[in-house]
């Protein structure tokens, strides 16, 4: 069984001025994505910043979302790292403080070999009992799970039943499911291609669309499951404007800038990454009021 399907939201970690975390808006954040409908928390991601967070922050980060969330939904820790060994520290602590999955980017930089990316994932699965999902991102990372690994993993380490494929490549997202008779996890990690997915068999979106919008995306999963898959086009379709102007510049810079805008004080992106520039501000602000968000 899934850890979760439908939308799960890649949740911001709100800053203060200060750039210390704000763990009480962090709240509000979560409380506003459980009201609207969000079917799983994933916290610590991409969105979150996790590669500015200190280990003491990342920790303290997934424990608080855990305590926040109240088990209503299931919170998916990011606990991935360029090294192996602070991986399994980073799952070992979320599993301790409550987490009900991990998401578990590949290692950044190193490059890592296929060879190298299965003893990586097997090592981090074989130290914890939590469902794994695998988080394939090539684009920030510049290493990519082929479809032959993600099913080799799948088929051979008990608690890997996932993958977040943020490749933007249908074609691969086909074989790998191919390769795994279906049964593999799928989650898009590209909101502009949530529906696509799902007729693939993706169980649904790690997205950060939900951000703003969690109902929507919530909704458009729903219906491509009830069997309204025109309605579920629709509401991909509709957003397409949105999910291109928050991706107008590098995630999470302008997802944080649109909850600034909804009065939800996300707060400032830690250096290197800065306020947003201000053509691809306006840009988003008027895909932002055309989309009803403001």
């Amino acid at each position: 069984m899934a850890i979760f399907k439908g939308a799960g939201v890649a949740i911001v970690t709100p800053m203060k001025d200060n750039f210390e975390v704000n763990y009480e808006k962090l709240e509000e954040l979560i409380e506003f994505q459980v009201k609207e409908g969000t079917d799983a928390i994933i916290i610590a991601g991409t969105t979150g910043e996790s590669s500015t967070l200190t280990m003491e922050e990342h920790r303290e980060v997934i424990r608080s979302a855990v305590q926040f969330t109240k088990h209503r939904v299931p919170v998916i820790a990011g606990t991935g790292s360029n090294c192996t060994a602070t991986s399994v520290r980073l799952s070992k602590e979320a599993q301790e403080d409550g987490a009900d999955g991990l998401l578990v980017v590949t290692p950044y930089y190193n490059k890592a070999t296929q060879e190298g990316l299965i003893r990586h994932y097997s090592m981090i699965a074989g130290e914890v009992k939590l469902p794994v999902i695998m988080y394939n991102v090539p684009s920030r990372t510049g290493c990519n799970i082929l479809p032959e690994t993600a099913a080799y993993l799948y088929r051979n380490v008990e608690n890997i039943v996932g993958l977040k494929e943020a490749t933007g490549n249908v074609a691969q997202a086909a074989k790998t499911m191919y390769l795994t008779e279906g049964k593999l996890d799928l989650y898009s990690g590209e909101d502009g291609i949530v529906a696509p997915l799902l007729a693939l068999g993706a169980v649904g979106v790690i997205s950060v669309w939900s951000n703003v919008a969690p109902k929507k995306a919530h909704d458009m999963c729903m219906k491509f499951f009830e069997g309204d898959i025109n309605g579920a086009a629709q509401i991909q379709l509709e957003a397409q404007p949105l999910i291109e102007a928050l991706f107008g510049e590098v995630n999470p810079i302008p997802v944080k800038h649109a909850l600034n805008l909804m009065g939800k004080q996300a707060g400032p992106a830690r250096a290197p990454l800065c306020e947003m520039g201000k053509a691809a501000s306006e840009k988003l602000e008027e895909a932002m009021k055309a989309y009803g968000l403001l």
